[in-house]
């Protein structure tokens, strides 16, 4: 792998390995803090981020076919994850399904991803990796956002020992589902991409520079969460979310892309798009609904310290694939 890649894989743990540093003072001691900082991704940077880049997508533009090869075995296999979790979560953990399907199905495919794509593939094949960006998402966190919403008041009906009306129940979920600090900010980008104005600039330069923050936030919040939780206690767990992530998603992705005959260059950008490791909006969503938030903190950093030796393996496969 080119070295410009092992300066972000490095950039990335010494900016974790500081938030580690920094959990281990007494300022920021105990689990508090990394959820303070998680919040404010979640609900004032995040949302940025994602309005001015729902409001910029192109859709006329994008790679529909190698879009497809990517999104459906994602989305299928985040839904796999989710029912297998859902069949064995007991009742008291409502939200452990919807918080380990994104671990195993969310990967950092802005912050490692894009230099990636970069390097390897060059400016053909990063236009595919952002066409991929700009969904990923709105597809994934919405799906989500939606299943958990609803186990949610479906464990809040269990608890109260009264069954609302059914009407009831799903304008509660489509209410907490549309206001969510994820989901309102893309409703709200699409309806303005819609009517084809640009972002004004003012606006658009305080939404680049509360989006350029999300990225650091969450790697400190990383840190301060490993210093809290530790990986004792859920390794077992994050290791096998972590293989699902590196091993079973990319190889889904690569069989829906020799499946629907994709050229070699876009078969090559979603496979290694789907093959990063986990990003940190899995541990944003955990923390949100306080549930397995050691949990996802250990899948994002053992992911992304096995993607070293997982990446050079897909590059290798692809090889075969796209040569034959």
């Amino acid at each position: 792998m080119p070295s410009v890649l092992f300066l972000k894989l490095l950039a990335i743990f010494v900016t974790i390995a500081i938030g580690w540093a920094a959990g281990r003072t007494k300022a920021f001691s105990g689990g508090e803090a990394a959820r303070i900082l998680s919040n404010a991704a979640f609900f004032v940077f995040a949302p940025a981020l994602l309005f001015r880049a729902t409001a910029r997508i192109d859709f006329q533009t994008l790679p529909w076919r190698a879009l497809l090869a990517f999104f459906v075995p994602v989305v299928l296999w985040m839904l796999a994850v989710y029912v297998w979790q859902r069949r064995r979560a007991a009742a008291s953990a409502p939200a452990l399904p919807a918080v380990r399907a994104i671990t195993v199905a969310f990967g950092n495919n802005a912050q490692l991803g894009i230099p990636i794509a970069t390097a390897l593939f060059g400016e053909v094949g990063l236009q595919v990796h952002l066409a991929v960006v700009s969904l990923h998402a709105l597809t994934l966190l919405t799906i989500l956002t939606l299943l958990v919403e609803r186990d949610l008041a479906h464990a809040q009906a269990q608890a109260s020992g009264q069954r609302p009306p059914l009407l009831h129940t799903l304008l509660l979920v489509v209410r907490n589902t549309v206001i969510h600090p994820i989901v309102l900010p893309v409703l709200a980008g699409m309806a303005w991409n819609f009517t084809g104005l640009p972002i004004p600039g003012p606006v658009d330069e305080v939404l680049l520079m509360l989006g350029t923050a999300v990225v650091p936030l969450c790697l400190v919040a990383i840190g301060l969460s490993m210093g809290h939780y530790g990986l004792k206690g859920a390794a077992g767990a994050a290791a096998s979310l972590a293989a699902g992530k590196l091993l079973v998603q990319p190889a889904l992705v690569l069989g829906a892309g020799l499946l629907l005959g994709l050229p070699a260059l876009a078969l090559a950008v979603i496979v290694m798009a789907a093959a990063n490791p986990t990003g940190a909006n899995a541990l944003m969503f955990a923390q949100r609904y306080r549930s397995q938030e050691g949990e996802a903190t250990a899948a994002i950093v053992l992911s992304t310290l096995a993607f070293v030796a997982t990446a050079p393996l897909w590059l290798l496969l692809l090889q075969f694939f796209t040569t034959r």
